[in-house]
Formats: structure tokens, C-alpha cells, sequence
């Protein structure tokens, strides 16, 4: 529908109907230029708001699009939502509230759970502004005060929004309106030069000539709000009694979860609708509506449950619905009165034009077939409607996708489709080939859209983020104040933090290192390359004296002995080095279209490893390669290609696993993505029927069986190859002695590849010495979302709160206790406080068979909670277990709570993790730590980090008879790695012990 139909049916009817998603976009953003002002598009969910974006910059690209999410928290949680939410919500809320009549039409998307939360007073966000410009007067207190006010948090070293930090006249910022932090450099009160600067390696990346802070939180903590907040809390709760919340506030702290109490600190609150204006055009997405009387219903259904906990509304503390959220009266009024137009994904209301959208060609019955080729009938179908004369895009999810797109379609006749990147470049071409995240295709007058779903089915993906050039540069991200780290040149120093010096007139950020005595040194952020982390603080560790002899001994020493330890390497590597192995080898095309049927998009991490494995296989030489990589971060992915390499090159691939639970789970997967291709793929376990048992056996030792699956069983005397040629191993170190010998007689020609989400430090150290290949996967998939993690006192409505939510979104828990016998109690929590629920028991101290069948029986759903001791720290994929309950995490260790974390989290849903300390009771400063050190620790990869860390403390074991653990501790991990690697570079240019450096000798 052009803009003149568009202007003319908007004088005549409020409703619009029968647009799919991404066509509901091309018409409300098509009224939206040519009516001006403001459009709110309402999404679902957080993940179809970003879809929505990412569609809305290819329709429109220099469109000025708003993000305004929800709170990422459920209705009456005592916890306050990420500070990155919040941070986009505040930036959000601010352009909105701060738009001039004359300025550009601007797109706001949000989600169904922000439309109906109460916002802050549009005046309070128009004036809650702080600007700066170079060459004007700053008043530094004032600024300080309103960066507290407005909710940032000060700490050593800005890195995330909404932080701050003060020394002496420079003063950085990270604002949420900003994509990088900003660093002021005051001259008395003048601000003489202003820069934003990488936030991972502090430096300068341009200069600014002003800059505008808005609030980071909705919370403002002025004295006219707290004096109002006082007021309002006496006539809500009455006295406060010691209500910590309450003396929290008073003393200008954030408490988590205050936000419940928003309408505390404001006279009013006012919704989106006050925002946009009477004049705003709204979209709304499929099934949004209902998502937003959804989460109404949600915060009624809390809010009782509160109340009834409490036994009083005095005790409970918290305010009733209609003061947070809309009422259902109230959302009906804003689409129907306030909106001047809303354009629907459903059908047009009676009387109201339909913009003519229908869904598109869906191919998922040819998919059903096994012996139909989709990408044949796929450039079929685009061929025809090329006969139409139609504007015929391909959408892909991602860049990765659309070439490899492409490239299959071109094998299947159609050549030379161009890549676009908007919409307007796509009708010009006519057919083309896009990077757009729809869903699903659809038929518009003149337009038809074929997506990537449509071809292969669900698919997810997202943009990918940009990596840092030097791995070096990114780990001062990882360093923190009080950190110890190694010099190459002076030793063990601590790290006091950032320093800008005064050098030849012009300011430089440098690193300042702490060594015994006080003495000091301060490192230019150029030279970051000269240090490394040598562990989290320790009082153990004694630093070095700066120019003392201690430092120089230590080193010298162990570099005599790595000197011998490289030689015995040598010798390894040679004999790895004549080796045959046959080579892989199989078409390109048929790989692609292998590839393909990957339902999501591959990250960078994952794309090196699947290339180390197939140049590995062919190379002609035995691989030996570890795939090191957090749970469901990709690893079967890249077992997939390379078995799919090796079964069509004639070669037998066997896949072995730990437990017969995960052993089905492989085969699963495997059976699944081998449908179609001639390729058998069987399972081995005890869980197999002693005659299907028998007829695999036979399979593997008439070659009739290509891949099999499964546990320790494979490793049997009993089992023959005819022509075995590649052995998958996942989590080796969960084998027993006995089956790593077997392992080694299998090993001696065959391709190895070995996967770990913890490698123990032996395993690590190997690969990392370069006796075995290693392939690091850190980066998280694209349908990976970081475990909300919260720390919190036990709270028996929080608690239940969470598990209900578990069940009532389709979903299962894990509820785990330290001993065996804070077991009966939790039971009984279960019982009185949870009795809607399910719940199976499980512990060590049960008899194999019966823990099997209990593991069994949850992953199969037929529990909504499994409570358990430790057990289940490293085990099944469970998809649907998206909550985790842990009591008394403060007697958890770091990497204990890290991997029971690592049980939830991995499908495309958020995750809850809720790490839980006693209320009447204080626990240990080091428990306190550690609490902390995992909640800060979001971001997704961090169990390399773990076991790098594991390594630098116990060493790298029995790697060649002797124990390195010593001379590892003696000069830290990395610098120890580094030398070694210099030791073997130097021995292979024929270098022998006489012809070390000077320096290596002691």
C-alpha cells in the first residue's frame, strides 16, 4: 500500500489488518515518512524486538529507531532489573520524552511487558538531563551529584553503562545514550578536552565536543524525591518498623528490587501512551496483545501471592497492580482512543481496510520427503515468480547464511542473485538476496518474501558482535584492582588500576603495577603485551622487589628445565609428525547443503574449530585436536561435520560418551541430521535391546554401520571396526583408566577428536604445550542468553514465585541442596509451600540403576523439579530445566556453582538462576566473594577462564613423568606457556642446549 492510500485510509479507519510481520513494519513505517512524528511498534518478546529492529534499519536505514525494553524481571521479584536494561529503558525513555515537533519521524520498538508498566513522569525524563561542552565551566560536584542522583555507580574502571569514575580532574562516564564511555579531562573548572574511549582497553577512540547524560535508572535518589518517598511509604505501609528496604533508601542506597516501589518517588506515573501522543501510530506484532494481558494477569497472580504469604498487605510491603502496571481497561483505551493508528499482524477490525498481506510459500511438506531435494523445489518456485514480474527477496538470517544461500542457489540454477541492503536496492534488482530476520515469508502486492525458515525450518540467529583485534588488549578487561599479575621483565607486581600521567604535555593512560617495598612502575596501555594474569588475589603469592634477584633465579630456573621439557616434546611431536592418517574427502556442494540444515548460525569460535577439524582430517595425518568450549556453546556441531566428512569418504565414525543418558542424546542428534544423506547411524549402550545390540556389532564389523553411538560399551574387546577412521570422545576425562588404555589401541591411526566443556589441567596443558591441537569455542551461540543470576536471602514466595514460573511457561527446575541431609527439609519446603508441583529426589548414596531411571524420568518431563545434591553439576542437556534453585550457595565452591549454573540456560529461553544464603545467619567474607565473583561472571565462555585458572594454581600434573607444577606457580601460567614455545621454536631452528640464549641460561 503506497503513502497516498495510506494518508487516505487514515482519515477513515484506526485499524489495520492481514500484515505479516516484517510487511506490519513496511506499512507503519511507510505512513510513519509520510505523516511524520512518532510510531511505537509493540513486539512480543525481547527477541522479536531486536528482530524488529534489525528489519526496520533494512526497510528504512536511516530511520531513527528507538529500543525501549521491559524490565527483565517478573512482577513483584525482590531482585531490580540488569543495570544494562535499565540502562536502555532510561536512554529510551529520555529520546522519547526530549523530541521536538520538527524533528525526524522516529520509530519506538518495545515489547508487550514494557507497553504495560508505568513509566516515570514525562516532565521528570524531559529535565532529568546533564549536559557538557568543551571549553565551558564544569562544576564537578555537581556533576557527581547528579550522576549519584540519576543511579550510576562509581567504581575504579568504567566498562559497563551507568558507571562512573573520579581521579582528580579526569572524570569518565558511560552513558546509556552512548555505544562507548566518555572520558572528561578538566583544567580547574573548565573542561578543556572530552573523547569517548574503548571501554575493554581504555583508549582514546575519538574526540567529542559535547555530550548529554540522561538517568540510568527510573529511581532518582534527589532530596525532593526522598523527602516524597518518606511521605508516600507512611501512607502506603505506615511505619516502617526496620524495614531494611526502607532504612536502604533513606540512606541513598539501591537495594535490590526497589523498583517495586517506583510510584513511591513520583507524584504520577504516566504510561507510552502519554509519551507518544495522541497523534502516534502503533504496530503490534502477532500473539502481542496477548503477551500483554499475559504479564497483567502475571503481576495480579504475584501480587496475591505476596499478600498470602505476608498473611497482611502492612507486612507484605507491596503496592497492588494498577500503581505499576496498566489495567486491562486501561490498554484497551490506549489502542482504541489514543492511538491514531494501529496497524495489526491479525485481521483488520470490522470496517477497516486489510493491508493485503497473506503468508508466503512454506515448504515444510517437501521437507517431510526424504528423498526431495528442498533447494530444487525451493529455485523452482522463485523462478515462477519471476514470471509475475514480483520484487522477490530472500531473506537470510545472517551475512554467514545469506552467502552460503547464495552459493546452494546458484548450484541450483540461480546464478548471480545480489546481495542487498534495504529494501529499496531489493525492488531495483527485482530478485535478491538479503540479510533480514524474518520468520517466516509472506505475499504482498508486488513484494514476496521467501525467508530461511521457510526452506530449512526454525532457525535463530542474531547479528554478530564485533571481536577485538588482539586477545592481549581484551584480557586488561579481565583485570581488576588488587589483581596479581606478571611482568615479563620485573616479575609478580599487583595491579593498582588505571592512571592517566601528564607525559610531554599530553595526558596518557597507563597501568600502574605495585611491587614490593611500595615501589611502583606505570606501564603504557601500548605495552599491555608485557603482562599477564597470574591469578586472583592471593596473600599467599609474595611479590617481587623491583630490581631484586629473586625474580631472575625463579625465571632461569624454570627455564632450564622447560629447555629439557621442549626436547621431550620434540620427540613427541616427531613421532606424531610420520604418522599416516587417510585423508578426508567429499564435495563441496554436498557439504554446504550439510551445513545448511544447521538451525542456527555458527559463531566465529565455532566456524575456527569446524575449519581446524576438517583441515585436520585433511591433511593426511592422524588428528589429535581438543575442542575446549562451555556447555552448548557448539561442540556437537563441529562432531557433526566431521563426521559427516568422514562417513561420506567411506570411513566409520565412532562417538563415545560418559553415560548412556548422554550417549542417547548424541544419537538423537546425529539420527536427526543425517536423515536423508545414505549414511547409518546406530546406538550402543545398555539401554540398546540385546538383539539390536547384536545387529550393531555385526554392522561394525561388516562396514554396513557407518556411525555409531555410544558409551564405554563401544570400548569392549568385542567390538570390531572393518575401517575406522575417526574416534569423537566427549568429556575424556570422565573416563576410567582402564578405558583410556583401550582408548590408546583405538587411537594409534585413526582421526581424534576430543571434546571438553572443563578440561581437567592436564588435558589443558597438553594442548596448550602443543603435545595435542586445541580449539577454543569462548564465544557464546547467537540463541545463548547469559543466566540471570541472582544472590539473594532465602524467600519463601521469591522461591516459589520461581518455580511456579518454571512450570506454568512449560518448564522444569533444578532445586539443589549441599548435603544429603538438607534434603528432607527441602522436600518438606516442596510440600507445604510448592504442593502444584512435581518433584523426584535424587543423591549419590542411590544405587546406580535407581539414579538412572530418576535422571531418566525428569529429562523425559514427567517431573516438574528435580531436587538433588551436586550430581547433576555435569550431565544431561535438559533444554526445558530453565531455572535453578540453590540452597545454601555460600558452601558451594566457585566452580561448583559455575557449572551447576551451566545446567540451565541452553535453549533459546532465559534462564533463572538463584543462588540463595541463609537469612538469620552471616556468612564468610570468602563465600560473600565468591557469590559475587559468579554473578559477575555473565558473560558466557567463562569456563575456559575457570580451568585456565585451575592450571595457573595446581599446574599442568603428570605430563611427562615429572610434576611442572612447581616451575608453572613459579612464573605463572602464560609466561611459562610462552617461554616453552619459545624453547621448542628455538630447538627446531637446530638450536641445541649450547645455543640458548644467554639469558635462558640460570
Amino acid at each position: 500500500m503506497d503513502a497516498v492510500k495510506l494518508l487516505t485510509a487514515l482519515q477513515g479507519a484506526s485499524n489495520f489488518g492481514g500484515a505479516p510481520f516484517g510487511m506490519d513494519l513496511i506499512c507503519l513505517i511507510d505512513a510513519l515518512k509520510a505523516r511524520g512524528g512518532v510510531a511505537i511498534y509493540v513486539s512480543r518478546d525481547d527477541k522479536m524486538a531486536a528482530a524488529a529492529r534489525r528489519t526496520a534499519a533494512f526497510i528504512e536505514p536511516v530511520l531513527d529507531i528507538v529500543d525501549l525494553p521491559g524490565w527483565d524481571t517478573l512482577p513483584y521479584d525482590r531482585v531490580s532489573p540488569s543495570p544494562g536494561i535499565a540502562a536502555r529503558r532510561c536512554a529510551g525513555l529520555a529520546r522519547l520524552a526530549q523530541r521536538r515537533g520538527g524533528d525526524p519521524p522516529m520509530l519506538v520498538v518495545t515489547t508487550a511487558s514494557s507497553i504495560v508498566q508505568r513509566v516515570p513522569p514525562l516532565e521528570t525524563m524531559k529535565e532529568s538531563s546533564f549536559g557538557v561542552r568543551v571549553g565551558a565551566e564544569v562544576d564537578e560536584a555537581a556533576l557527581a551529584k547528579y550522576l549519584q542522583v540519576n543511579g550510576y555507580i562509581r567504581s575504579g574502571t568504567v566498562r559497563e553503562r551507568g558507571e562512573y569514575a573520579i581521579r582528580g580532574g579526569i572524570i569518565d562516564v558511560f552513558p546509556p545514550t552512548s555505544d562507548e564511555p566518555i572520558r572528561m579531562d578538566l583544567f580547574g573548572d573548565t573542561l578543556d578536552k572530552m573523547r569517548s574511549f574503548d571501554p575493554e582497553t581504555q583508549r582514546s577512540t575519538g574526540d567529542l565536543k559535547s555530550a548529554t547524560f540522561a538517568p540510568v535508572s527510573e529511581i532518582l535518589f534527589s532530596e525532593g524525591v526522598l523527602s516524597l518517598f518518606r511521605e508516600k511509604y507512611l501512607e502506603a505501609f505506615g511505619h516502617p518498623a526496620g524495614d531494611p528496604m526502607y532504612e536502604a533508601t533513606r540512606a541513598e542506597i539501591r537495594r535490590q528490587g526497589v523498583e517495586s516501589w517506583l510510584p513511591l518517588f513520583h507524584e504520577r506515573l504516566d504510561t507510552l501512551f502519554d509519551y507518544a501522543g495522541r497523534q502516534a501510530l502503533f504496530g503490534v506484532a502477532g500473539l502481542s496483545g496477548e503477551a500483554a494481558n499475559e504479564r497483567l494477569g502475571q503481576a495480579q497472580d504475584y501480587y496475591e501471592a505476596r499478600l498470602e504469604a505476608a498473611g497482611e498487605e502492612n507486612v507484605a510491603r507491596v503496592l497492588s497492580p494498577e500503581h505499576l502496571y496498566l489495567t486491562p481497561e486501561e490498554l484497551q483505551v490506549g489502542f482504541e482512543e489514543i492511538a491514531a493508528a494501529k496497524f495489526s499482524s491479525g485481521a483488520a477490525a470490522p470496517g477497516g481496510p486489510d493491508l493485503g498481506g497473506r503468508p508466503g510459500r512454506n515448504f515444510a511438506p517437501e521437507r517431510q520427503q526424504p528423498d526431495t531435494n528442498i533447494f530444487d523445489i525451493a529455485a523452482e518456485h522463485i523462478r515462477a515468480q519471476q514470471k509475475d514480474e514480483q520484487t522477490i527477496l530472500f531473506a537470510a538470517w545472517t551475512d554467514g547464511s545469506a552467502e552460503r544461500f547464495a552459493n546452494v542457489l546458484a548450484d541450483h540454477g540461480l546464478e548471480g542473485l545480489p546481495r542487498v541492503y534495504s529494501l529499496e536496492a531489493a525492488r531495483k534488482a527485482g530478485t535478491a538476496i538479503a540479510e533480514v530476520p524474518i520468520e517466516a515469508g509472506f505475499a504482498a502486492p508486488g513484494l514476496t518474501i521467501i525467508t530461511e525458515p521457510d526452506i530449512l525450518g526454525d532457525r535463530l540467529a542474531a547479528p554478530r558482535r564485533k571481536r577485538k583485534a588482539a586477545n592481549f588488549i581484551a584480557e586488561a578487561g579481565a583485570l581488576n584492582t588488587g589483581d596479581l599479575i606478571v611482568h615479563v621483565d620485573h616479575g609478580v607486581g599487583r595491579y593498582a588500576g588505571l592512571k592517566t600521567l601528564e607525559v610531554t604535555g599530553a595526558p596518557h593512560d597507563c597501568l600502574e603495577l605495585e611491587y614490593a617495598g611500595g615501589d611502583r612502575i606505570f606501564l603504557p596501555v601500548e605495552n599491555i603485551d608485557l603482562i599477564s594474569r597470574y591469578g586472583a588475589e592471593d596473600a599467599d603469592s609474595a611479590i617481587d622487589k623491583l630490581g631484586g634477584v629473586g625474580w631472575q633465579t625463579r625465571k632461569a630456573k624454570a627455564k632450564k628445565r622447560i629447555l629439557e621439557m621442549a626436547q621431550e616434546l620434540l620427540v613427541i611431536a616427531a613421532a606424531r609428525a610420520v604418522k599416516k592418517g587417510e585423508p578426508v574427502d567429499t564435495g563441496q556442494g554436498m557439504y554446504e547443503e550439510f551445513a545448511a540444515r544447521f538451525p542456527y548460525e555458527e559463531t566465529d569460535d565455532q566456524l575456527n574449530a569446524i575449519e581446524d577439524v576438517l583441515t585436520d582430517l585433511t591433511s593426511g595425518r592422524p588428528m589429535d585436536r581438543l575442542v575446549c568450549g562451555d556447555v552448548g556453546f557448539g561442540k556437537t556441531e563441529v562432531a557433526l561435520r566431521g563426521a559427516f566428512m568422514a562417513a561420506l569418504s567411506g570411513m566409520q565414525v565412532a562417538v563415545i560418551a560418559p553415560t548412556t543418558l548422554l550417549a542417547r542424546q548424541h544419537f538423537r542428534t546425529f539420527s536427526e541430521r543425517f536423515v536423508g544423506w545414505p549414511v547409518t547411524v546406530r546406538h550402543l549402550s545398555r539401554l540398546v535391546p540385546a538383539k539390536e545390540a547384536s545387529e550393531t556389532r555385526d554392522g561394525l564389523a561388516n562396514g554396513t554401520v557407518d556411525i555409531v553411538v555410544g558409551t564405554h560399551a563401544l570400548l569392549a574387546k568385542s567390538i570390531n571396526f572393518k575401517r575406522l577412521g575417526l574416534l569423537i570422545i566427549d568429556e575424556e576425562q570422565r573416563f576410567g583408566v582402564r578405558h583410556k588404555e583401550r582408548l590408546k589401541d583405538l587411537k594409534a591411526d585413526v582421526h581424534v577428536l576430543t571434546l571438553s566443556a572443563t578440561p581437567i589441567p592436564r588435558t589443558l596443558q597438553m594442548a596448550l604445550t602443543g603435545i595435542r591441537d586445541l580449539s577454543i569455542i569462548a564465544t557464546p551461540p547467537v540463541d545463548r542468553l547469559a543466566v540471570r543470576t541472582y544472590v539473594t536471602e532465602f524467600d519463601t514466595v521469591a522461591v516459589r514465585e520461581a518455580l511456579l514460573r518454571e512450570k506454568y511457561r512449560g518448564g522444569q527446575a533444578f532445586f539443589v541442596a549441599p548435603r544429603i541431609r538438607d534434603l528432607d527439609q527441602l522436600e518438606t519446603f516442596l510440600r507445604e509451600n510448592v504442593p502444584e508441583v512435581t518433584f523426584t529426589v535424587a543423591h549419590g548414596q542411590m544405587t546406580p540403576t535407581e539414579l538412572e531411571d530418576i535422571m531418566t524420568a525428569f529429562y523425559e518431563g514427567e517431573f516438574d523439579i528435580l531436587l538433588s545434591t551436586t550430581i547433576v553439576e555435569s550431565g544431561l542437556d535438559v533444554p526445558r530445566a530453565n531455572t535453578l534453585i540453590i540452597h545454601r550457595a555460600d558452601r558451594f565452591g566457585l566452580a561448583q556453582l559455575y557449572q551447576l549454573r551451566g545446567r540451565v540456560g541452553r535453549s533459546k529461553i532465559r534462564a533463572y538462576a538463584y543462588l540463595t544464603t541463609p537469612r538469620d545467619q552471616v556468612i564468610t567474607p570468602t563465600a560473600e566473594r565468591r557469590l559475587k565473583v559468579l554473578q559477575s561472571l555473565d558473560s558466557l565462555g567463562a569456563g575456559f577462564q575457570l580451568a585456565s585458572h585451575d592450571l595457573d594454581i595446581r599446574g599442568g600434573g603428570n605430563l611427562l613423568g615429572d610434576q611442572q607444577s612447581g616451575h608453572v606457580r613459579e612464573v605463572g601460567v602464560e609466561l611459562y606457556q610462552s617461554m616453552l614455545e619459545e624453547a621448542v621454536n628455538s630447538l627446531k631452528a637446530g638450536g641445541e642446549g649450547d645455543d640458548v640464549p644467554d639469558e635462558w641460561s640460570p
